[in-house]
């Protein structure tokens, strides 16, 4: 079970890598646009671009923060709970968690393969297929499960003495 939480945090970070790069490119798109545009000229693509990506690295960063705890949480009742019942409470969010996440999943990828066997595309002029922003969401939060899964295998290990 080490191996399985060693390999998912490994993933996690590669995947916050992926999402900080899509990040990035948003922002050098949109500054881009800017200046572009304040030189008389037009483009029909860097909005959708930066959306895309914007929503891409927000799904594939979700693993990576739920693995650092950097998810917005109210852990008042586990902070004064004894050690061992704060562990169940740990185990019993993250369970809540990874169904929350495996439903999601699964909509998500209903959502994709219908996009992509419609060959549905956006509104724009650019009209890009709209599958690879729905694709986003059940990878990004089918790592989020497996993550969950991590956390929960992370939860129930036995405490090491100090």
């Amino acid at each position: 079970m080490q191996s399985f939480i060693r390999l998912m945090d490994r993933l996690s970070v590669a995947c916050a890598v992926a999402g900080a790069l899509l990040l990035a490119s948003a922002v050098v798109v949109i500054t881009w646009m800017v200046i572009y545009r304040e030189m008389g000229n037009s483009t029909d693509w860097e909005i959708e671009y930066a959306v895309f990506a914007m929503v891409g690295a927000l799904f594939l960063a979700s693993p990576y923060t739920l693995m650092t705890n950097g998810h917005v949480a109210v852990d008042l009742l586990g902070h004064y709970l004894p050690p061992e019942h704060a562990r169940r409470l740990s185990i019993a969010t993250g369970v809540l968690g990874l169904l929350v996440c495996a439903y999601l999943t699964y909509a998500g990828a209903e959502l994709t393969l219908h996009a992509w066997l419609s060959g549905e595309t956006t509104e724009s002029s650019w009209a890009p297929v709209k599958w690879p922003l729905f694709l986003s969401m059940p990878v990004g939060l089918g790592l989020t499960a497996l993550q969950y899964l991590a956390e929960i295998a992370r939860a129930a290990q036995p405490q090491q003495s100090a």
